[in-house]
């Protein structure tokens, strides 16, 4: 064989390598829950956030386990590298909810383009709630003086 003829399967089969390496990446499939689990961490760090607003059948759910459902009150939509995120919250009395809304949105998406790869297009927060819990404390801290 010519030193030609073995460059030439050389160079086809770095081609193939190259090719394979291209559609590597195409080959991973990311969860929808497993984005709203990493939603859900990075708004439990957000200062302001009570608890997340879940339907009734997380809250059943999350009962009977025993186990906090990180992914509560968090709907994830993913279009091949693109994904939206709807937060459902309840802030606490007392916090600016324009401040929690921007904190909630900028590490959401921080979040969750570093750990999948997928760009965040959009992150929509609702805002379903107040606790009002800790200004009925407070209230009765200054009645009791």
């Amino acid at each position: 064989m010519s030193d030609e003829n073995k460059e030439n399967e050389k160079k086809e089969e770095i081609v193939e390598l190259d090719e394979e390496i291209k559609t590597e990446d195409d080959g991973i499939k990311i969860s929808d829950d497993v984005v709203s689990v990493i939603a859900g961490v990075a708004v439990s760090e957000v200062q302001g956030v009570a608890g997340m607003a879940g339907g009734f059948a997380g809250g059943i759910s999350e009962v009977f386990s025993g186990k906090k459902n990180l992914a509560k009150g968090i709907k994830t939509e993913i279009n091949e590298k693109n994904v939206k995120i709807d937060v459902n919250i309840i802030v606490e009395y007392g916090s600016r909810i324009p401040d929690v809304a921007f904190e909630i949105q900028n590490r959401v998406k921080k979040a969750v383009e570093s750990m999948t790869g997928l760009k965040v297009e959009e992150v929509n927060v609702h805002v379903q709630g107040v606790n009002t819990d800790t200004a009925n404390i407070e209230k009765e801290d200054t009645s009791e003086e």
